[in-house]
């Protein structure tokens, strides 16, 4: 049976997700490594154990948040692979990619936490955009507003009903209420991620990437830009260089993921949104989290 471990992104944060994870070995070690690279409690802004009134205590921060959940992700995952379990693909949405490519041992555990600070920084200070999230409308309507209307592109392809628009506010708000839909959620962001806005973070990212050696994956890796399994290092570089201004094309990940014949899809983080997308996309797909601590065997 073939099985995909895939790893959610920023939207999945929880207050309690640290405390899901702490049981498990070497948690508190790697809390401090973030913490020292972060230059700030990365525990305690989890646990809300800090100043309300610091600009940066707050989880939901993408300066805090995309730190965060690589911890919990990649503790669970270690333990995971720790137990002997192996996937046949791996795939993140967004930050989630990162956590694949730690898993796939592309890059090692101070790499990612590096990359992702200073990524969380590029994209914190690349502001002066909108995202807004859009559920069920027609692809064709969509699709046929966005070529016809500057200044915005979708973000993440979730689904055939669920989208993420991003781009300059103006032209966001007139394809959000002018499409028809079932709902059109304004995101509290800071900036458009995945998006041209994201340009100039995104040149000074891939600065910093082709300063780091990625290593060949030990399970293929689909990346946000390009759905399509690979296990070469240097690909697998040139495609998270693009993440920041192309869409995360979910919705094509799964779509490979089934044509590949994968049967299980494992989501690996806090909450249940990657599961909650495969299940309204593939018929029959069996589906399972990965969490907390009590998931992997360990007791609280």
């Amino acid at each position: 049976m073939k099985i995909a471990w895939t790893f959610p992104g920023q939207g999945s944060q929880k207050p309690d997700m640290a405390d899901a994870v702490l049981p498990l070995s070497g948690s508190t070690a790697r809390f401090a490594l973030a913490s020292d690279i972060l230059g700030r409690d990365l525990l305690g802004i989890c646990k809300g154990n800090t100043n309300p009134n610091d600009e940066l205590s707050d989880l939901n921060d993408t300066r805090n948040t995309q730190l965060a959940l690589f911890v919990v992700e990649s503790l669970l995952i270690d333990d995971f692979k720790r137990q002997g379990r192996e996937a046949s693909y791996v795939a993140g949405h967004s930050l989630g990619e990162f956590v694949a490519l730690y898993a796939a041992e592309v890059i090692d555990l101070q790499t990612a936490l590096v990359l992702l600070k200073n990524r969380s920084e590029l994209m914190a200070s690349a502001g002066g955009g909108a995202m807004t999230a859009v559920l069920g409308f027609d692809r064709k309507e969509l699709d046929n507003l966005i070529a016809n209307t500057d200044g915005v592109v979708i973000a993440n392809d979730n689904s055939s009903d669920q989208v993420v628009i991003s781009g300059a506010p103006d032209p966001v708000g007139f394809v959000a209420g002018t499409l028809k839909c079932k709902r059109a959620i304004p995101l509290k962001v800071s900036g458009a991620f995945h998006s041209p806005f994201m340009s100039k973070a995104a040149d000074a990212f891939s600065l910093q990437l082709d300063d780091v050696i990625f290593n060949e994956a030990i399970f293929p890796v689909l990346s946000n830009a390009e759905p399509t399994p690979s296990i070469d290092g240097e690909l697998l570089k040139k495609r998270l260089k693009r993440q920041m201004v192309s869409g995360v094309r979910w919705r094509e990940t799964m779509k490979n993921l089934e044509s590949l014949g994968v049967e299980t899809f494992l989501e690996i983080g806090p909450g249940k949104v990657l599961s909650g997308l495969a299940k309204r996309s593939i018929k029959g797909v069996n589906l399972n989290q990965l969490s907390s601590a009590s998931d992997l065997g360990h007791s609280s």
